[in-house]
């Protein structure tokens, strides 16, 4: 247990107990720390078995998951929080609380053993647990495994399945000292008049960093693909809402882009951008996946890339994959601005990684600097 990442797993139901234990086990990398019935329990075992993520239900009796990330709070527990939600409406706004709260992201409960999404649900699960949980052991200053080592432990020979990190290079090799050559633009770079953003795993809480920065005199729309379930969009864009001084709402057919306002894509929506002379139209979309995702940064970004040419700003944030990635370079290509979450601040650096291989990010960004970056570069005159 000494490499692996420890999992504290928080459910009321042993059936749920049992079932994301067979997930963590079947993981390389992942073992489980302990269990626990309810909040209450959990904070109890946290300073025994120091684990570096916990998995949270949020309905539970005595001390439920909003109870137990606001006592997580006052005891000053930095340990990340991945919750399990109900698909429900109700169970939406109680997810965006618990982010708000401190949870790093969420995860839609599986129905059963038998749900016919189950296997999606585990692959979705575990590569959260081993990205923030890595992130966290690295802040700790504890080592995480390569991916190279994943295969080499016994639990994968045994025939488990492949670690989420050696899929998706969580962790990844070293960065080239310099990117590939960037391609060449078509024009030079003109006023930005509209900001498009691209970010998936680690994607709700530095959002929530983002917004809150912006100035509230930024007149550029903005629009965002997060990628995040359907029923989930409309409570997060309303809980940016209350803390960002721009106006944010969940993108709908038809909606004109109105300045000083930010547009979030609906879950298992593509959005795209029509520009006419009485103003830009927002477009939903139900074409099939790109890069296994709908909503798609790379539609988004060769959207804005088309209508608005050289007068986009492009921003690529933490996720895994490379969704966003090809596209952002369309944006460079028609002379537009692009910004590149750094490797340090991002809970996964795979989007970003790809695009600035590729020579794609003129400006690699941290965290805590992205919103000042992105208004100073959008209010620039050119």
């Amino acid at each position: 247990m000494a490499d692996e990442i420890s999992v504290l797993i928080v459910d009321d139901s042993a059936l749920m107990r049992n079932l994301i234990g067979k997930m963590v086990e079947s993981t390389p990398g992942l073992v489980i720390a302990e269990k626990a019935m309810n909040g209450n329990f959990a904070l109890q075992k946290i300073p025994r078995v120091n684990p570096d993520v916990i998995c949270l239900d949020l309905e539970m009796p005595e001390m439920n998951g909003i109870e137990f990330l606001k006592e997580r709070q006052k005891q000053g527990i930095d340990i990340p929080v991945i919750i399990l939600s109900s698909i429900a409406e109700e169970g939406a706004a109680i997810t965006m609380e618990a982010l708000s709260l401190g949870a790093s992201d969420f995860v839609t409960k599986p129905s059963g053993s038998i749900s016919v999404d189950l296997h999606v649900v585990a692959d979705h699960l575990t590569s959260l647990l081993i990205a923030y949980g890595g992130q966290y052991r690295k802040t700790k200053g504890k080592r995480v495994l390569t991916p190279q080592e994943y295969t080499k432990k016994p639990e994968a020979e045994a025939g488990k399945k492949p670690a989420i990190a050696a899929n998706f290079g969580l962790f990844g090799g070293p960065v080239p000292s310099t990117p590939a050559p960037p391609p060449q633009a078509s024009r030079r770079p003109g006023n930005t008049e509209i900001i498009a953003i691209g970010i998936s795993t680690g994607g709700p809480d530095a959002l929530r960093i983002v917004f809150s920065g912006l100035d509230a005199d930024l007149k550029q729309p903005i629009l965002v693909v997060q990628h995040m379930p359907a029923g989930f969009t409309q409570e997060f864009a309303k809980s940016l809402d209350r803390i960002c001084p721009l106006h944010v709402k969940e993108g709908e057919e038809g909606d004109v882009l109105q300045p000083g306002c930010a547009y979030i894509a609906p879950g298992n929506k593509h959005i795209e951008v029509e520009k006419k002379v009485s103003g830009a139209i927002l477009h939903l979309s139900d074409a099939p996946p790109v890069n296994g995702h709908r909503p798609s940064a790379d539609v988004l970004f060769a959207s804005v890339a088309m209508a608005y040419t050289n007068h986009v700003l492009g921003v690529i944030m933490t996720g895994m994959g490379r969704d966003g990635a090809h596209q952002l370079g369309l944006i460079y290509r028609e002379g537009g601005l692009t910004l590149g979450q750094d490797e340090k601040t991002a809970v996964v650096y795979g989007m970003p990684r790809v695009a600035y291989e590729l020579g794609f990010v003129m400006e690699q960004v941290p965290l805590e600097k992205m919103a000042r970056r992105i208004c100073d570069t959008a209010k620039t005159p050119r």
